[in-house]
């Protein structure tokens, strides 16, 4: 027999969500869905390696990425809400033309070393999550 839904358990959660924000763009909500997106996980990962160009960035994610490049106006899109929130710097050399370049703040370090621990618990789930895979696959 199945366990029966916790009521306190759910009351608990409303509370916790009426605290943090329950508005699309609550910060909870609006992190949590960028680093469920196709490109944030992996351009906080690229960026945890240092400094970045622009181009350099955006051709080493096109090498890491099973995906397609991704393009130019998807990654300053993704610079750009990672700025807002505070998690990358933007700097702009005095340079003519200027360079622009790109790097984690101290916050934007933090948030990539929870996603990394992240990535680690799925990958040291891999076969449990395959063998649920096979097994939810195979009841169809």
């Amino acid at each position: 027999m199945s366990e029966m839904p916790n009521p306190q358990r759910i009351a608990e959660l409303a509370a916790e969500m009426e605290a943090h924000g329950t508005a699309r763009d609550a910060p909870v909500r609006a992190v949590m869905a960028l680093l469920g997106d196709r490109w944030t996980t992996l351009i906080l990962l690229v960026l945890e390696a240092g400094e970045w160009r622009h181009a350099e960035l955006k051709r080493v994610l096109g090498r890491l990425s099973s995906e397609q490049a991704i393009s130019q106006r998807v990654l300053t899109l993704k610079l750009r809400t990672l700025e807002r929130d505070g998690f990358v710097l933007r700097a702009i050399s005095a340079d003519i033309p200027p360079k622009v370049s790109y790097k984690l703040t101290a916050m934007g370090a933090g948030l990539c070393s929870e996603a990394r621990r992240l990535i680690m618990w799925v990958n040291e789930r891999e076969p449990q999550i395959e063998e649920a895979r096979q097994t939810f696959d195979a009841s169809d």
